[in-house]
């Protein structure tokens, strides 16, 4: 399978190397050097200087097409800008959309698609710094800002960096089955394949945002006492707040409501457990403060569109792979 990713100059490099790592790995499970073909395009034949200061050699340039690749990948930089207004660039994704079973971008990539009007009437994310400016500038297409990635029929689109192997990932996936692209996770030490729903931020990186204040100094209080009584009024009294006045604040600061916070929370510590494996469900419920088993599934289904048990299988042993 014949796959493209283009690459402007200062593309963030992981967009790029993430993907590939991903595909080359895949050909080793599949025991298939060929199973996955990648091809760099630039915009010459010129090396390409990412943004991280390393060089590489493109396989190809927009000058050539596309006929007879299945999937184009297109890698984002935050130096986007300097690139929408690129007709010939512009030109060639939009005609090149046209001769791919499937096509996708990583990052700010999105804005280059937007542009060639790939993305119009369609659902689609990118970099949480940038789904402003994509809202904005392209009304007619649904951003979904805090997603790590979005498939939309034949196109795709994922948030930035690292969330390039989740896209790669879930191409895997479709390709060749769960079961595979589970291997490719272990194997990279990716620990989950993330459900494309899942935030791009997990909810310590929530509250980092927040101002240096008593919103942020009771984030650790949270996870010291996650099976406790983390009502708003608990919450407050620890902050010395007023109820009314801390829930204003801790929206304000994390754009969260408190009791969301506290949910995202309890969510990822039971995550974690359940990663770490060995633990019944029963007693992860328990552990993280949650009512009953099925109180952390409607929790999960919220917040990882995934049941808890689905997620557990996730990490259980896979059967050894063929000889």
């Amino acid at each position: 399978m014949r796959m493209a990713i283009l690459t402007v100059p200062s593309v963030q490099m992981l967009d790029v190397a993430g993907p590939m790592d991903v595909f080359s790995e895949a050909n080793i499970q599949l025991r298939d050097p060929n199973a996955y073909q990648v091809k760099i395009v630039g915009l010459s034949m010129e090396p390409v200087k990412a943004l991280n200061g390393m060089r590489f050699l493109p396989d190809m340039t927009i000058e050539q097409s596309l006929e007879g690749f299945d999937t184009l990948m297109v890698a984002g930089t935050p130096g986007i800008r300097d690139y929408e207004n690129h007709p010939a660039l512009i030109d060639w994704v939009a005609r090149e959309a046209r001769h791919v079973r499937r096509i996708g971008s990583v990052c700010t990539g999105a804005l280059i698609l937007a542009h060639a009007g790939v993305l119009k009437g369609r659902r689609a994310t990118t970099h949480w710094n940038f789904a402003g400016r994509l809202t904005s500038a392209f009304p007619d297409i649904e951003v979904e800002a805090n997603t790590i990635y979005v498939k939309d029929g034949p196109v795709y689109s994922c948030a930035g960096v690292t969330a390039s192997m989740d896209l790669a990932l879930a191409l895997v996936e479709e390709d060749h089955g769960r079961s595979i692209a589970l291997r490719i996770a272990k194997q990279l030490i990716l620990f989950l394949k993330r459900p494309g729903g899942q935030s791009q931020f997990s909810v310590h990186l929530e509250t980092q945002i927040a101002e240096i204040g008593p919103i942020r100094d009771i984030h650790q209080w949270i996870l010291n006492n996650i099976a406790g009584d983390l009502s708003i009024e608990a919450l407050a009294d620890h902050a010395g707040m007023s109820s009314r006045n801390f829930a204003r604040l801790f929206k304000r600061e994390t754009d969260m409501t408190p009791g969301d916070y506290v949910e995202a929370a309890r969510v990822e510590v039971a995550r974690r457990m359940i990663e770490e494996g060995g633990i019944p469900l029963k007693r992860v419920a328990a552990l993280c403060g949650f009512t009953d088993q099925n109180g952390l599934r409607r929790a999960f289904m919220r917040r990882l569109e995934v049941t808890p048990v689905e997620y557990r299988d996730q990490f259980r042993p896979l059967e050894p792979a063929p000889d």
